[in-house]
């Protein structure tokens, strides 16, 4: 079973798929050549069959990691009886269009005394399903699987042949490098390249990891952001660039899959994808750090997909796509892989893409109007597209839906979906109103007031004396903590302050937030989960809003002591602060630089 923990990774990435590096040197997650393509290491979810492309000393050494100051680059350092060595890894942007040629590229350095580093090659196509055949030839080795191929170069200068030993052992490559103090080593690992293995000169290689610096701080300077928490801030700036691919601007919710929501639980997912909502919400997000060009680009990605329009009861919106703007998302099980610390089953797709969830409208309108206050325009046909959304929401938005969590508990009418359905409608008549477009703007209001009445009358419950989850309940859901970010009531409202009260004592422990009770709203799912850091950075802008500034604070600074030892975060934290869930999770991230923005705003 996995030994590492789910927050001992750093995060690597080249813009079209990434990959986690344990901090003893070990990349146990990887996919190939996208995202959402089958894994080929996998330790990380069955450390028998999963795996792993493993540098790390031959002896005994502690560990410690890092990352280069502003760039995505990952510095894993063990020091030990014999001396101090690193391995630096990375993979050179791709920030062009699609392409199957990905390269990670691990610089092995001995910085003190003498070390021997042990690497170990072992890929396992298609989550372990596809046999492979390995190959060691001049200049390094060659893995072939039926239609793909992973090609290992070596990094060496001429005359080094005395410093490695190499040998295939069960279609893994192993290598043995001892290197003295200043000497500079390593490997540079090919998918589906044209080329055999190939002698690559330590000045070659020192140049790519330069280049690949010098494009992250390029790319970091953009940032206009200049508050309290600047480190993290761009440490979650960074984490989402590296969790949007390239080619179309979509933003994946996670680069992994199965990681469980609690252990030996059934909620393992897979969040290799782009939501609606997700990638909505980083508009504001990278807009509020400078960031527009990801921004707008984001909003081409949003723009196609609704002018494709589904049509059909799910509406013209689906809920999450491939990175390429496909559905074919057909949820099964890896019935193979034991699964994180035994947590089955380990799923790949997402049956959540055929469901209805009312509140993606709401986002997707809202990201829309953030871009038209920043300057970007909406072409005419943009704009009729919208239409086309709104039209089909005005007649579908009052039913029973499976909400913005995803429930498997059966459709409900959901205060939260009503909420953004307002703010589908609020958006689009501000729209229409600032550029004069042709829209049934009366319709429109009628429909905003409508909802609104309702959320109201429906959703507010008077023995709880707050809004609630849906209209047959009183169950808490801080989902709402968003709704004075919307505009839907002011930030001091008293409704809202009660609301707010009634969460913090229903779902609030120690600055840390549970999105719902399943005991209380039972969601069709059994076990239980920790609480969602995308809620506790929201409860963070609430509390802000709301005036409450010392709690505001004192909340973000506890959140931010959950961070990994490299500022990353997944989506849950258990009770015992562990992290839980897929990793990193951009919904947390992108919650944590609205609190940051926010709290910067009313600090002052």
């Amino acid at each position: 079973m996995t030994e590492t923990t789910i927050a001992e990774h750093g995060l690597i990435g080249d813009l079209q798929t990434a990959a986690l590096v344990t901090t003893d040197g070990s990349i146990d997650w990887f996919c190939c050549p996208r995202f959402d393509s089958p894994s080929v290491f996998g330790a990380l979810l069955d450390d028998e069959r999963g795996g792993r492309f493993r540098i790390r000393p031959a002896g005994a050494c502690a560990s410690a990691q890092m990352y280069h100051p502003d760039t995505a680059v990952l510095i894993t350092r063990f020091s030990g009886p014999d001396g101090i060595g690193e391995v630096v890894d990375f993979m050179p942007p791709c920030d062009g269009p699609a392409t199957t040629r990905h390269r990670i590229a691990r610089l092995v350095r001995c910085v003190r005394g003498r070390m021997t580093f042990d690497v170990v090659v072992a890929p396992r196509f298609d989550y372990g399903r596809r046999p492979h055949q390995a190959m060691l030839v001049a200049n390094g080795a060659v893995f072939i699987a039926r239609d793909t191929s992973l090609v290992l170069h070596a990094v060496r200068e001429p005359g080094d042949e005395h410093l490695a030993e190499t040998r295939i052992e069960g279609g893994d490559v192993h290598l043995r490098l001892t290197l003295d103090a200043g000497q500079v080593r390593g490997v540079v690992l090919e998918t589906d390249s044209a080329e055999p293995p190939r002698e690559i000169r330590v000045a070659d290689f020192e140049a790519l990891f330069q280049s690949t610096v010098d494009w992250w701080r390029g790319w970091l300077a953009r940032s206009t952001y200049r508050g309290r928490w600047r480190e993290i801030v761009l440490r979650s700036a960074i984490t989402l660039k590296l969790l949007t691919y390239e080619p179309t601007g979509g933003l994946v919710a996670a680069p992994t899959l199965g990681l469980p929501e609690e252990l030996g639980g059934e909620r393992n997912w897979d969040y290799r994808y782009t939501w609606v909502r997700d990638a909505s919400f980083s508009v504001s997000a990278l807009l509020a750090l400078g960031f527009a060009e990801e921004a707008a680009r984001f909003g081409n990605w949003l723009g196609d997909r609704i002018r494709e329009g589904r049509g059909g009861t799910s509406g013209p919106l689906a809920v999450l796509y491939r990175v390429d703007g496909t559905t074919d998302l057909r949820e099964e099980s890896l019935a193979h892989w034991s699964g994180y610390r035994g947590s089955a089953p380990v799923r790949i797709g997402n049956d959540a893409a055929g469901q209805l969830q009312l509140d993606i409208y709401g986002e997707a309108l809202d990201s829309v109007f953030a871009a038209d206050r920043a300057g970007f325009e909406l072409p005419h046909q943009g704009w009729e597209a919208l239409r086309a959304a709104l039209e089909w929401l005005g007649e579908h938005w009052d039913q029973p839906e499976e909400g913005i969590w995803e429930t498997r508990g059966g459709r409900k009418r959901f205060t939260y979906g009503r909420l953004m359905s307002w703010v589908a409608f609020d958006r689009g008549i501000r729209l229409a109103g600032t550029h004069g477009r042709p829209a049934p703007v009366e319709d429109w209001t009628w429909q905003r007031d409508s909802i609104h009445g309702q959320i109201i009358d429906r959703g507010w419950h008077r023995t709880r004396n707050a809004f609630v989850q849906h209209d047959t309940g009183d169950e808490l859901d801080a989902a709402l903590l968003r709704m004075p970010r919307t505009g839907f009531l002011p930030a001091t409202d008293p409704l809202w302050l009660s609301t707010l009260d009634a969460i913090k004592t229903g779902l609030v422990t120690d600055s840390l937030v549970y999105r719902y009770d399943p005991a209380a709203s039972p969601d069709g799912l059994a076990g239980a989960e920790g609480t969602f850091s995308l809620c506790s950075f929201a409860y963070v802008d609430a509390l802000a809003r709301a005036g409450r500034l010392e709690e505001a604070r004192t909340a973000f600074e506890k959140m931010l002591t959950y961070a990994n030892h490299v500022g990353l975060y997944a989506e849950e934290i258990a009770p015992t602060g562990e992290q839980l869930g897929n990793f990193p999770q951009a919904f947390t991230h992108l919650a944590l630089i609205d609190a940051a923005v926010t709290l910067d705003a009313v600090l002052g």
